[in-house]
């Protein structure tokens, strides 16, 4: 029983923080919406504070898992990447990054916080990294230049979601993929820039 108030409270505030934000969902909201008891929250989280990283946590692990899957039914290759964000976008439900979020609404002032979006956002350049060297770019590149250029598909990837937010669709995603196309035209000509 335990767990499942766990497991409530994690999903609960996975959906409100993502769909209203974490500044405007209060601990009383949480134990409504979850129909969990405060000595129950209290037993299982330090906090709010300690929700959230929990959340963040979680969401980490099942959209990185969520964006592999995607690509692999989209080919494989570094551009799915993008073919998989518009398909997250597609129902116009999208409300942004959760990392870039909630770096947003705590200013960046929450270590905790910060870090969990910088070691998600790591953890998606090297997964990026990767397809880029599957794609036999390392040849091309290099270290830095892979480096690089897996960063520069972070920041479309950003942006698109982002923009997806303000459009209510998926069109952000495609643009972000002809732009990365472009840069892997100029990584294939060797015309990318190797610094930042």
């Amino acid at each position: 029983m335990a767990t499942r108030a766990r497991d409530r409270l994690v999903e609960t505030a996975g959906r409100l923080f993502y769909t209203e934000g974490i500044r405007a969902v209060g601990v009383e909201r949480l134990l409504t919406d979850s129909g969990v008891g405060r000595a129950s929250f209290y037993r299982h989280f330090a906090g709010k504070d300690d929700l959230v990283a929990t959340v963040l946590r979680q969401r980490d692990v099942k959209w990185r898992q969520n964006l592999e899957k995607s690509v692999a039914e989209h080919g494989g290759g570094p551009l799915a990447v993008f073919d998989a964000l518009g398909a997250m976008h597609e129902n116009g439900d999208c409300h942004g990054c959760s990392f870039n979020n909630a770096v947003a609404e705590t200013a960046g002032t929450d270590d905790v916080v910060r870090r969990l979006a910088v070691a998600h956002k790591n953890a998606v350049a090297d997964y990026i990294k990767g397809l880029l060297a599957g794609a036999g770019y390392s040849a091309r590149l290099g270290e830095d230049g892979m480096d690089e250029l897996a960063w520069r598909f972070v920041l479309l990837v950003d942006g698109a979601s982002m923009a997806s937010v303000r459009d209510g669709s998926s069109a952000p995603a495609r643009r972000a993929r002809a732009m990365a196309e472009i840069l892997l035209n100029a990584a294939e000509s060797g015309e990318t820039e190797r610094s930042g």
